[in-house]
């Protein structure tokens, strides 16, 4: 059997590394894309003695770094059979009256519009390739169905990757393309270190979360990408499970 290709976004740290390093131990070759390039090379060092891996920095709001991924993917694999855009960004926790246009459109270029980029080359080359088709995983949020205090641009842009996912997974079905959407609740990443001190909740307090272990999304994004592409998980949520996000926390 011909080995799998895979692409992980934003893999130099936390999510992305993990998802990437088990995607590697399961026997992928794993394109590592991020703006760093000692990160994702630190990724990769972290890899299976035996996985192959391949480092591409790239900005995923710049549609000619994106163009340069994916022809880099292509001349040195020939094909791709997963994508991970896990690449997402944030703003500062202050009221949404005092957000900047400057900040939100941050926000908007990684999580919305790089994701788009990376999809739309991922889609043209998983048409052309043989065998056709392929897999594209968007990183949502639980965040985009219970939005923290002083969220807005990330919960936006989050609720926008599950429309993204619906129609990629529906303009897919034609090509043998699926689509799904893995929504992911505190994962212990450095992002998510400050919940061990306490986060503003709903009612105003500010109190501690329990967090997972991030090798455990890992192994879900793993077991996704597993699957014959005639079976597709739409939607998956991972989560901490003290966390306060069913019911009244």
């Amino acid at each position: 059997m011909r080995q799998r290709i895979a692409m992980v976004t934003g893999a130099g740290s936390g999510i992305g590394r993990a998802a990437a390093l088990a995607l590697s131990e399961a026997g992928w070759a794993v394109v590592l894309a991020g703006r760093r390039r000692d990160a994702l090379e630190e990724t990769a060092a972290l890899a299976p003695e035996d996985g192959r891996t391949l480092v591409v920095p790239t900005d995923v709001t710049d549609e000619n770094s994106v163009g340069s991924l994916f022809v880099e993917t292509r001349r040195v694999f020939g094909r791709l059979d997963l994508l991970f855009n896990n690449a997402g960004a944030n703003a500062p926790a202050i009221p949404f009256e005092e957000l900047s246009l400057a900040q939100w459109n941050a926000v908007v270029a990684v999580n919305l519009t790089g994701a788009f980029l990376c999809a739309r080359a991922a889609f043209r080359l998983m048409k052309e390739q043989v065998p056709r088709g392929g897999r594209i995983i968007n990183n949502g949020s639980i965040s985009a169905h219970a939005p923290r205090p002083f969220s807005a641009p990330y919960t936006a842009t989050k609720h926008a990757i599950t429309g993204l996912t619906k129609s990629l997974a529906l303009d897919g079905r034609a090509y043998d393309i699926a689509c799904g959407q893995i929504d992911i609740g505190n994962a212990a990443t450095p992002m998510t270190e400050r919940m061990a001190n306490g986060v503003p909740q709903a009612d105003g307090r500010v109190a501690a979360e329990p967090r997972m272990d991030v090798a455990d999304v890992g192994a879900a994004i793993a077991h996704m990408a597993s699957l014959p592409l005639e079976a597709n998980i739409l939607f998956m949520t991972i989560m901490a499970t003290k966390m306060p996000f069913v019911g009244r926390g």
